[in-house]
């Protein structure tokens, strides 16, 4: 029973550690993704003895003006609902990730552990009910803030809701009526099987416009550009959290980036197959760790030795630029990756093309999260990308789209799966 509990603590505890760790990340990705796009420098101002890393010490400035930012609250609002609004929001953000595996499993002593922290058997279900909670606090918010702009931004948020959730709902009806299930780590490993001994079956492949109509849907869900009318910022403000300030804004600002952490592991899970890697199944890299191993550390010592280069060949070409310590930051980078290199390097030592059965159990585990949060990431990133590539629809069309087009689609996405299961 205590092993039970402790392993159950550490899975929720990685979880926390990914979702809370990734924000910051994220926010620093935004800005210096967002001024890419634009053609201009981004955040590079805020430092630490000098050191400012492209920006990424702005997050951690951030967070702590927010901390010491004096907590203004409105006349008129309702004060308990006012304050339990973000709360809220933040805490369905974090709790939706229970059922999500981030891996097959672990093997300490001969034992399996599952990598997930809640392996339930109606675990989609679990998630779009945790998920659609969050809109309570988001509406709560509106209501008792006692503003119209955040009211309007409420009442925008629960259509939107109601809207696309129905269309997100049935695009996954096709997914689950294929795997027959319900269980996510059921969904996860039938997509580790081939189609025609080549063709991974991933949800994407089975369900292109069931895949194309969920990820749709997260972004409305998830309130990003095109679909961030509940903000609005230049037609209602902010909307539903203009009235907030210090930390509850920032649990406000915090649950926005769970939300897509949540919703780009979602499109891992469901349609490009989880921790699986294409050709790759575990008892694959089980049984050929000893090469397996040997190649992924050759690798690593090459990336990071490129990588290295890359940034002491800057640091040579533009010394003296900036004339303080932003002349020392390639270098540091550089000597950073220099140093992975050489460990990836020095581990040769360890013969690693011997390894043993509990190490290529290991390393296989380990192969299979780095895979899922290899995924994670670059829907977050694809997250950023649309935010700032694409123009934010107006309501009317927000609803056409929601109502006229993907509804249609995926209502007749789901009778033509349906005839084709019966059939085969």
């Amino acid at each position: 029973m205590m092993e039970l509990v402790v392993a159950t603590l550490l899975k929720i505890v990685f979880m926390l550690v990914l979702v809370i760790g990734l924000i910051p990340v994220l926010v620093w990705a935004e800005r210096k993704g967002s001024a890419f796009i634009q053609d201009r420098t981004g955040p590079n101002r805020a430092s630490v003895a000098g050191i400012r890393l492209g920006g990424l010490v702005h997050p951690i400035a951030d967070v702590v003006k927010l901390l010491f930012k004096e907590d203004v609250r409105p006349d008129g609002v309702h004060g308990f609902l006012y304050a339990l609004a973000p709360f809220v929001v933040f805490f369905v953000a974090l709790v939706t990730y229970a059922v999500i595996p981030f891996g097959d499993y672990l093997e300490v002593g001969g034992r399996q552990i599952p990598l997930v922290v809640a392996d339930l058997n109606v675990g989609i279900l679990y998630v779009f009910a945790i998920a659609s909670l969050g809109t309570y606090g988001i509406v709560m918010a509106g209501w008792a803030s006692n503003n119209k702009y955040a009211f309007l931004g409420a009442l925008r948020s629960t259509s939107q809701m109601i809207s696309y959730e129905i269309s997100m709902g049935l695009a996954i009806m096709g997914l689950l009526l294929i795997f027959q299930s319900l269980r996510l780590t059921e969904i996860v490993s039938g997509q580790g099987d081939l189609i025609w001994g080549f063709l991974p079956k991933w949800g994407v492949v089975i369900q292109p416009l069931g895949a194309l109509l969920f990820i749709t849907a997260i972004f409305a869900e998830t309130n990003r550009t095109p679909f961030d009318l509940p903000e609005g910022e230049s037609e209602i403000v902010a909307g539903y959290h203009l009235e907030y300030s210090s930390m509850k804004f920032a649990l406000f600002f915090m649950a926005e980036y769970a939300n897509m952490v949540i919703g780009a592991a979602l499109i891992a899970t469901l349609f490009f197959g989880g921790w699986n890697i294409p050709w790759l199944s575990r008892q694959t890299i089980t049984a050929g760790a000893d090469t397996l191993l040997p190649l992924v550390l050759g690798l690593q010592a090459v990336v990071s030795g490129v990588i290295a280069w890359l940034f002491f060949r800057r640091a040579v070409r533009e010394r003296g630029k900036f004339g303080d310590a932003r002349d020392r930051e390639p270098g540091l980078l550089g000597g950073f990756f220099a140093v992975v290199g050489a460990l990836s390097l020095a581990s040769f030592a360890l013969a690693p093309w011997r390894v043993g059965p509990a190490g290529a159990s290991l390393f296989a585990t380990l192969l299979q999260v780095g895979a899922f949060v290899g995924k994670v990431v670059f829907f977050c990133w694809f997250f950023v990308w649309v935010r700032w590539t694409l123009p934010r629809f107006r309501y009317d069309q927000l609803m056409s789209l929601g109502w006229k087009v993907m509804l249609p689609l995926a209502l007749a996405n789901l009778v033509i799966t349906a005839v084709g299961v019966a059939i085969v």
